[in-house]
């Protein structure tokens, strides 16, 4: 097949989930088919030159665009979200919208034969809005509207309740459309697929869950450091800035009044300098950016902790601990889209107030954690190593053309419905 995907940026470095699913899929994916990555040009200039030469090397056809990526933060950006409310669409589809990309895909399709189109980003779906019987698929890496409900729920300050609300509102109703339109939607879990099909209608809905490479992966507890809690996670991403927010609040000098010999390590990309201003200030934290290599961190720590109250689809940085044997604290939403067991393969806390007493007590006593981290190996030995998971797409991207267009389907989908009235 010839599949075209449309995406923000070129999924390199390896250093955000987002990226590792796209790329750990799409590499095993171009040793069988022609892929053709239409995106922006990287934000950083050195991260787009070696984007551009891995997927060069591993077959993949890039067309870049240029774009200039508007601050998030200054007057300019407050304008632009009160712009905003005048807009159809939400602030992260309107803010990626580019007529270059929008040209460079039209142009593709008119000169190529796509096979399929691939939103790699739910947002990006606009893009493909004019391609006519092209059949598109829609890589759904979070339920967007979702996020931004939970924003809402967890928003104290009214006036910013109110426009993340408005944001919330938009995205229903934007993910409603495209995924409706879509011939398929690939969601991360059962839970986001479920969410999919039964609010918002979508005719085709399966799931590729995210994964882990257990080769890359390997459990080493030669260099455990007994007191070090890790927090792994793109520090440029709100749900994570929330969690660390509350690690540093009020969960970690929880953790610190028992255990004095607790150590906190952030490692992740692209931190504000707010948070290196703050976290410098604070004894026994330490934070890592832009690190080249996770590995070293997940075989120096104790545990991991993933305290998010924000989040959709699941986390890939559980699945990474498990394949290094590394035992795992989180809460409720930090654990969700992932078939794992409470007790059984990690601790899981219902919010951020269990999250110290669970820490300190695993600190004491580690020996019912290295068990559930065994478990956890073996569970992404047997259902999330990446080679599963692409035969799995693969499998999707060979189905499709069997369907109905989106509209079509969604149409036979109301017929149905009505008949069966």
């Amino acid at each position: 097949m010839h599949v075209a995907i449309v995406d923000e940026e070129l999924p390199y470095p390896l250093n955000s989930g987002k990226r590792i699913r796209t790329f750990q899929l799409v590499c095993r994916l171009a040793e069988r088919h022609q892929i053709t990555y239409i995106c922006h040009r990287n934000a950083d200039p050195q991260e787009a030159i070696e984007a551009e030469v891995e997927l060069s090397r591993l077959g993949i056809k890039t067309l870049v665009v240029d774009r200039h990526v508007p601050p998030k933060a200054g007057p300019g950006f407050y304008c632009r979200l009160g712009a905003n409310m005048f807009s159809p669409l939400p602030y992260s589809v309107a803010s990626h919208r580019s007529s270059l990309l929008d040209r460079m895909i039209r142009d593709v399709a008119a000169r190529e034969k796509i096979d399929l189109w691939q939103a790699e980003w739910t947002p990006y779906a606009a893009s493909l809005r004019n391609l006519g019987t092209a059949r598109r698929l829609i890589m759904a890496h979070n339920v967007e509207s979702q996020i931004w409900r939970r924003y809402h729920e967890s928003e104290t300050n009214p006036a910013k309740r109110w426009y993340i609300g408005h944001q919330w509102r938009k995205f229903e109703r934007f993910e409603r459309r495209v995924f409706q339109q879509a011939d398929q939607v690939v969601a991360v879990s059962r839970e986001d697929a479920a969410l999919i099909s039964d609010q918002f209608g979508a005719a085709h809905v399966d799931v590729v869950e995210n994964g882990v490479d257990t080769a890359f992966f390997q459990p080493d507890r030669s260099q455990r450091e007994p007191g070090q809690i890790l927090f792994l996670g793109s520090l440029d991403w709100r749900p994570n800035l929330d969690a660390v927010d509350q690690l540093l609040s009020t969960v970690f000098p929880a953790v610190w009044a028992q255990e004095t010999s607790a150590r906190l390590c952030l490692v992740g990309r692209n931190p504000p300098d707010a948070l290196l201003r703050r976290v410098s200030a604070i004894t026994g934290v330490e934070l890592h950016a832009n690190v080249p290599d996770v590995r070293p961190f997940l075989a120096r720590s104790a545990l991991m902790v993933v305290p998010l109250r924000i989040g959709g689809g699941s986390r890939l940085k559980i699945l990474e601990a498990f394949a290094a044997g590394l035992p795992v604290i989180s809460t409720r939403i930090g654990a969700e889209g992932l078939n794992v067991e409470d007790g059984v393969h990690l601790a899981v806390v219902e919010d951020i107030e269990g999250m110290a007493p669970a820490i300190v007590a695993s600190l004491k006593n580690p020996t019912p954690g290295l068990a559930q981290a065994e478990r956890g190996r073996k569970l992404v030995e047997r259902e999330y190593d990446w080679r599963i998971l692409t035969n799995r797409l693969e499998q999707l991207w060979e189905r499709i053309p069997e369907f109905d267009s989106g509209v079509q389907a969604r149409a036979h989908l109301e017929t149905t419905k009505r008949i069966l009235k």
